[in-house]
């Protein structure tokens, strides 16, 4: 192993605490959003958690309940002074085993962040592009948020090197299904579309909360159905949508730029949702 000073050091196995979640990725997380001292969705959160925890075959202990997960998400921003903050929850197996755990039991680490209050629409330069190098499957696992998130991390170095902001993933049928970071949405006239969740995209909270809003908004009609990579020259809007940035509006894609004002209609009301 390489310690923090960069000298190659020997270590024995008995001595290294072997964490599934970093030797397996056999892990999944949760981004939260406290504002004003409070978590917001947070059944919603819970609900998603357990239901990736059945999935994956996870034991999960019974006193693992949602005001259990509350008070030690709430007790690590206390800890901190933290009113408005991002907290990533990460939930591992633990135990020793290969790929077959010797136990299913589970462990976990709750990490905290200062972040800002309600949500603002950023109006900088957001240009994205499509990624093929890989693709998303579509099956259910790949509609978990688990800590396996290699094409992700691909992709963020794609947009990088490329002075892009952020790349739209495929899946094996060339269809959209979502940003490296948060799920996608397109207007063209008063119909606002995402993928759905058969098409590999993950189950984001935000995303369903939108959805509630639209369905509830005469203004629009909601379409959940596979999207062509050639409708996005031809939309009116596109944005991103995932709990720590609300919505996030795409400028360009290629040769076509977009406007907000639907986006920036949305947010309002996911904020007076809170």
């Amino acid at each position: 192993m390489i310690n923090f000073n960069g000298n190659l050091v020997a270590q024995s196995n008995e001595n290294i605490e072997q964490n599934r979640g970093f030797l397996y990725a056999d892990a999944v997380f949760e981004t939260l959003k406290i504002l004003d001292g409070k978590v917001l969705f947070l059944e919603d959160h819970y609900f998603r958690l357990m239901a990736s925890m059945r999935i994956l075959r996870m034991e999960i202990p019974l006193d693992f309940t949602l005001e259990y997960l509350e008070g030690e998400i709430l007790k690590t921003t206390n800890a901190f002074n933290l009113n408005n903050a991002r907290v990533r929850l990460t939930v591992f197996r633990t135990g020793e085993g290969r790929y077959l755990p010797e136990q299913r039991t589970i462990g976990f680490i709750i990490n905290a962040e200062s972040t800002s209050g309600l949500y603002l629409n950023a109006t900088d330069k957001y240009e994205v592009e499509l990624f093929k190098d890989f693709y998303i499957s579509k099956h259910l696992l790949s509609t978990l948020k688990t800590t396996s998130c290699l094409i992700n991390i691909t992709a963020s170095i794609f947009a990088q090197e490329n002075n892009y902001e952020n790349c739209l993933l495929i899946n094996d049928d060339k269809n959209v299904v979502e940003a490296i970071n948060g799920n996608v949405f397109i207007v063209k006239d008063n119909i606002i579309s995402t993928a759905p969740i058969a098409d590999g995209c993950k189950n984001g909270i935000v995303r369903k909360k939108l959805m509630e809003i639209i369905n509830n908004t005469e203004d629009f009609v909601l379409e959940e159905r596979s999207i062509s990579p050639f409708e996005l020259q031809k939309a009116d809007e596109i944005f991103i949508t995932n709990i720590a940035i609300g919505i996030q509006s795409v400028t360009q894609y290629r040769k076509k730029t977009f406007v907000n004002k639907v986006a920036n209609n949305l947010l309002t009301k996911l904020n007076a949702a809170y």
